[in-house]
C-alpha cells in the first residue's frame, strides 16, 4: 500500500469513543495494525488519528450464518467489500487546519481534538508530509529517535520539551533500555539542550560496551563527543583494566554522608527502625561529624554515650557495626572527599559527566553515592535558581541539568520518594532546572505520584500486568494504549507518549550503529577524507556546529592549530587519546 493511499470512509463514532472507518473493498484488513496512523480529511480540518482496534464486520449477519467454503474463491471475492468488510477503530489525536483554509502560519500548528469529521469523510494512510507537520521537520532541538513500525519516516523528539520535565525509560530486561537511553543522551548532547550526569552502574554509557550481537561493540558517549563528555570513576583499577581513559577519581568523605543517606539503605543494611532513631542522637551531638565520631567509639565510649543521651545500646551498637562493615569499608569512602566539586563545576559549564562504579555494582554503593551527589547538586541548583529569580539576569540562569539513574524504583518507591532528593526532583519538575531520566524494568515499584509527574515515557516490552498498569498512571486514555504496548516485539520497538511528542506512537528504535556515529560526528565526511589521506587542498576540518565558548578556564582543553601548508592532519592526530 502506498503512503497516503485511501483506506475507506468514516461511518460512525463520537469524540469520546473514537471513530469507525469502513475499509474500501480493495483494502486488505491484514495490512492494518494497531498503532498505525491515519489521516481523515474533514470539511475544514485534517484529523491525525491512531488505529486502536481492527474488526471484521458484515452488512448482513445471515451471510456469516452460511459462510462460503474455502474453495469458493469467486463467492468470497464477491462478498468482500459489499457484504463483509473490515472496520477500523481510530482515535483522533490532533486537528490540523488546511493550509489553503487559513491565513496565518500559526494556525497551521496541530491543535487538540475538540470535534470530529462528518459522516463519509475519507480516511488515508498518513504520509511523510503529515508526519513532518505533526512531529516537526529537521531543525535544532529535534532529534530522530526512530521510525513508525510500518513506515520509513523519522519520528523527531522535541528535546527542549523533553528536558523540561523528568522522564522515564522502561522495559523488561533484554529489550534494549540502555541503548535507547544512550540514544536519547546522544541527542541531548549533540543539540546542547542540557548538561547530563549519568550514574553508570554497569559501565555502559561512558566508554564502549558489548552488544548482544557477536563481536560488535557500541561506542560510548566519550568516544562520540570528545571534549564534551568526561568520565569519573569510583574504581580506577577497573577503569585501567578495561582501558577506559577516565578524567578523575571520586572519593566520598565520611562527613558527606548524612543519616538520611543511611536510612535509604535500611533494606540493604537490614537495619532495625530504632537504629536510625539512635543515630539521630549522634547527629544532634556531633553534626556533620556524626559518622566518624560514631565509628571512633569503642564499647565503653558507646555505652557512656547511650547513658548520657538515652540511646538504645543494642541499636546504636548494631548501627555502628554495620556502618563499619558495609559503608566505611568501601574503597571509595575516605576521611576526606575528593572529585565532587570538580564534577559540579563541569555540569555548571554545560559539560557532561559519566560516573562509573566499576566493580562496585551492588545496590548499596550505587544508592549511597547517587543519593549523596544528587543531594549536593540539587542544593547548588536551588541556590543558583534563587539568585537568578532575584536578579532576573539571564547570565545567571542555571544550566539545565538532567540526571540519569538506573534501578530507579530503589530511589523512588513510595517510602523512599518522600525522603530522597530524587523524589523531590521528580515532583518539582523544572522548578529548579534539574530533571531526572529514570531507567527501570519495574515501573510498578515507583511511587504513583512520581510516575504521574513524568513528562515523557518511553516504554519497551513489558509483561507484568502491574508494570503495564503503572506505565499509564495519570495518562488520559491509557486503557486504549495498553493493547499497543502489549503488541510490541521484545527488541528494537518502543512506545513513546507524553510532553515531548504531540501524540503516542509505536516506533522502531533508531539503530545505534555506524550510521548514527556518522550523523553525530561533527567532522563528517571531512574526517573520512583525512583518514583516507585524500583531503583536497584547503579542506576544512572545522566542526559543523559552533565551537564551545572560550570562557571555560577551570578545565582547559587542548587547542587545535591549523597545520602548515595545505596538509590535512588526521583526526586522531588532532585529538589523541
Amino acid at each position: 500500500m502506498q503512503e497516503g493511499g485511501r483506506l475507506g470512509i468514516v461511518v460512525a463514532g463520537s469524540l469520546t469513543e473514537g471513530l469507525k472507518v469502513r475499509l474500501d473493498a480493495g483494502t486488505s484488513v491484514e495490512e492494518m495494525r494497531v498503532g498505525k496512523f491515519v489521516k481523515i480529511r474533514g470539511e475544514q480540518h485534517d484529523f491525525f488519528c491512531l488505529v486502536t482496534d481492527v474488526q471484521l464486520a458484515a452488512a448482513n449477519p445471515r451471510v456469516l450464518a452460511d459462510p462460503p467454503a474455502e474453495d469458493e474463491a469467486l463467492l468470497r471475492a464477491a462478498l468482500a467489500g459489499t457484504q463483509t468488510y473490515g472496520l477500523l477503530h481510530v482515535e483522533p489525536r490532533l486537528m490540523l487546519a488546511r493550509a489553503a483554509d487559513v491565513g496565518a502560519a500559526a494556525e497551521l500548528v496541530p491543535q487538540p481534538v475538540k470535534t470530529i469529521p462528518t459522516h463519509f469523510s475519507t480516511a488515508f494512510v498518513a504520509s511523510e508530509a503529515d508526519f513532518e507537520r505533526v512531529f516537526g521537520a529537521e531543525a535544532p532541538g529535534r532529534f530522530a529517535i526512530g521510525e513508525p513500525l510500518d513506515m520509513a519516516v523519522p519520528i523527531r523528539l522535541n528535546l527542549r520539551r523533553f528536558v523540561e520535565r523528568s522522564n522515564g525509560v522502561f522495559g523488561k530486561s533484554g529489550t534494549g533500555k540502555s541503548f535507547l537511553t544512550r540514544l536519547l543522551l546522544c541527542g541531548i548532547i549533540q543539540h546542547r539542550v542540557a548538561a547530563n550526569l549519568i550514574f553508570d552502574m554497569h559501565s555502559e554509557y561512558g566508554w564502549e560496551a558489548h552488544t548482544e550481537e557477536q563481536g560488535i561493540r557500541a561506542k560510548g558517549l566519550k568516544q562520540l563527543f570528545r571534549g564534551q563528555v568526561f568520565i569519573y570513576t569510583l574504581d580506577p583499577k577497573s577503569a585501567r583494566t578495561r582501558g577506559v581513559p577516565y578524567d578523575g577519581e571520586v572519593r566520598i568523605g565520611l562527613e558527606e554522608i548524612t543519616l538520611d543517606d543511611i536510612a535509604l539503605l535500611h533494606d540493604e543494611l537490614r537495619l532495625h527502625p530504632t537504629a536510625v532513631e539512635s543515630g539521630s542522637l549522634v547527629v544532634q551531638q556531633h553534626g556533620d561529624r556524626w559518622l566518624p565520631e560514631l565509628l571512633a567509639m569503642d564499647g565503653d565510649a558507646l555505652r557512656a554515650f547511650c547513658e548520657r543521651h538515652g540511646a538504645n545500646v543494642q541499636s546504636l551498637s548494631a548501627l555502628r557495626r554495620k556502618l563499619q562493615a558495609h559503608v566505611a569499608s568501601l574503597p571509595f569512602v575516605a576521611e576526606r572527599g575528593h572529585g565532587l566539586d570538580e564534577i559540579v563545576k563541569r555540569l555548571e559549564q554545560g559539560q557532561h559527566v559519566v560516573l562509573e562504579f566499576g566493580q562496585h555494582r551492588r545496590l548499596l554503593p550505587y544508592m549511597l553515592v547517587a543519593n549523596i551527589i544528587t543531594r549536593l547538586i540539587h542544593g547548588r541548583w536551588i541556590d543558583k535558581t534563587e539568585r537568578y529569580l532575584h536578579s532576573q539576569d539571564e547570565s545567571q540562569r542555571p544550566q539545565p541539568l538532567m540526571i540519569t539513574i538506573e534501578e530507579a524504583h530503589r530511589f523512588l518507591n513510595p517510602e523512599a520518594a518522600r525522603q530522597t532528593t530524587f523524589g523531590t526532583i521528580a515532583r518539582e519538575m523544572r522548578k529548579f532546572f534539574v530533571t531526572l531520566l529514570v531507567v527501570d524494568q519495574r515501573p510498578s515499584g515507583i511511587d504513583p505520584e512520581v510516575l504521574s509527574q513524568l513528562g515523557t515515557r518511553i516504554t519497551a516490552q513489558l509483561n507484568d500486568e502491574r508494570d503495564i498498569e503503572a506505565i499509564f498512571t495519570g495518562v488520559a486514555g491509557g486503557s486504549k494504549l495498553r493493547q499497543m504496548l502489549t503488541s510490541l516485539d521484545s527488541r528494537e520497538q518502543a512506545l513513546i507518549l507524553g510532553h515531548a511528542v504531540p501524540l503516542p506512537v509505536m516506533f522502531r528504535v533508531r539503530k545505534y550503529d555506524e550510521a548514527l556515529y556518522a550523523a553525530l560526528d561533527p567532522f563528517g565526511a571531512q574526517r573520512a577524507l583525512a583518514h583516507a589521506g585524500s583531503a583536497p587542498p584547503g579542506a576544512s576540518l572545522a566542526p559543523a556546529e559552533p565551537p564551545e565558548p572560550d570562557n571555560v578556564v577551570e578545565f582547559p582543553r587542548p587547542r587545535v592549530s591549523l597545520p602548515d601548508g595545505n596538509r590535512a592532519r588526521a583526526y586522531d592526530e588532532l585529538f589523541p587519546e
